[in-house]
């Protein structure tokens, strides 16, 4: 999409007026200035011009799992049980950490799966990543978590955080579903609109609009916290694409927007993978080159940063040899854009091809 002759896909962009389709293909790479967005004060409400449809006697998302979970402050507000209480010792770390240190708790890792063997596969894959990577440049982290067996694997450092650019649109469309959710009411047309545009073309005027509308900075944040996503730091403004952040939450943020016993009600999880599993076909690499049923969500920026070094990112849902994955590509400093490409879906492969032979 081309506003004003600047490259919008996967990037963050001064915002133009409006949030309006406009075919073409991009042209030429941006430049430094075009990376820049400018300060606005406080959320843009949205229009009350626009129809709510409200739902009679609906509730935020899904009691239940607010209730089975107890996280301190979290939306609606019950407070119990720690989420560090959920912890698994002893899970399928990685080579990185150990997988509490890596923020991928909670999500269901059992003892059965650890006495399948699991840990020679991890070596294995350790090892794999380890080769593969030393022909690459740049820096990767991936994180999967395998909802079949409910294991999880967590490979290199987070503790140096990576940029999201366009995947921090997840986030954004989370946030949003579950502020509705708690208003009692679906999105509007209008709000159906820019979540479309943002998820299956990456406009990021539309990730602009929306941003601001779940509170921006400040509003994101608070819900990641509440969720329990606890390694993701939105920038002020419309810096959304500046998000740091670890595979490992953004692993979580994927379970907490699909999970059938997650806050996010049956319809808008519904709503959420029809977006990300109809996302253009000239985004639908990284990790959906690995497996098949995917539901994925892309970004990619040269950051200034690193001297115009590029960003590539891929995070999705994807299906293989009977395996349901939830899955994390983060990577920096790619030469090229095809080069971080490259490197992210071969990543994801490694790991999708381990995770589809634990039952060979």
């Amino acid at each position: 999409m081309r506003v004003r002759g600047i490259w919008l896909m996967g990037l963050v962009l001064v915002a133009a007026p409006g949030c309006v389709p406009v075919a073409g293909p991009p042209d030429r790479p941006p430049s430094g200035q075009d990376l820049v967005a400018p300060e606005l004060p406080g959320p843009r409400p949205v229009a009350a011009s626009r129809p709510e449809e409200r739902v009679p006697g609906s509730s935020p998302g899904n009691p239940a799992w607010w209730e089975r979970h107890k996280l301190p402050g979290s939306w609606p507000g019950s407070a119990a049980t720690r989420w560090e209480e959920q912890g698994l010792p002893g899970s399928w770390a990685g080579s990185a950490a150990r997988w509490g240190e890596q923020g991928l708790r909670g999500l269901g890792v059992t003892a059965r799966a650890e006495r399948r063997g699991l840990p020679v596969a991890r070596r294995r894959l350790d090892r794999a990543l380890e080769g593969y990577l030393a022909t690459r440049p740049g820096r990767v982290a991936v994180a999967v978590y395998d909802r079949t067996t409910g294991t999880g694997y967590a490979f290199g450092d987070e503790r140096k955080p990576f940029m999201l650019a366009s995947v921090a649109k997840v986030d954004i469309l989370l946030a949003l579903l579950l502020r509705t959710q708690q208003e009692g009411r679906r999105l509007d047309r209008y709000e159906r609109t820019l979540a479309a545009r943002m998820m299956r073309y990456s406009d990021n005027d539309c990730a602009h609009e929306l941003y601001l509308t779940v509170g921006g900075r400040r509003g994101l944040t608070e819900l990641l916290r509440r969720l329990g996503v606890r390694h993701t730091w939105p920038r002020p403004g419309l810096y959304w694409g500046a998000t740091r952040s670890r595979p490992s939450d953004q692993v979580m943020v994927l379970e907490r927007l699909t999970a059938r016993d997650g806050p996010v009600s049956a319809a808008n999880r519904r709503y959420a993978l029809g977006l990300m599993t109809t996302v253009a076909p000239s985004q639908a690499w990284g990790v959906g080159a690995a497996g098949e049923r995917v539901a994925v969500k892309n970004g990619w920026l040269p950051a200034e940063e690193h001297d115009g070094l590029w960003t590539v990112n891929s995070v999705g849902r994807l299906t293989a040899d009977g395996h349901e994955l939830l899955m994390a590509v983060l990577s920096e400093r790619s030469p090229t854009m095809s080069t971080g490409v490259a490197t992210v879906e071969g990543v994801a492969r490694l790991t999708v091809q381990a995770f589809a032979r634990q039952d060979a």
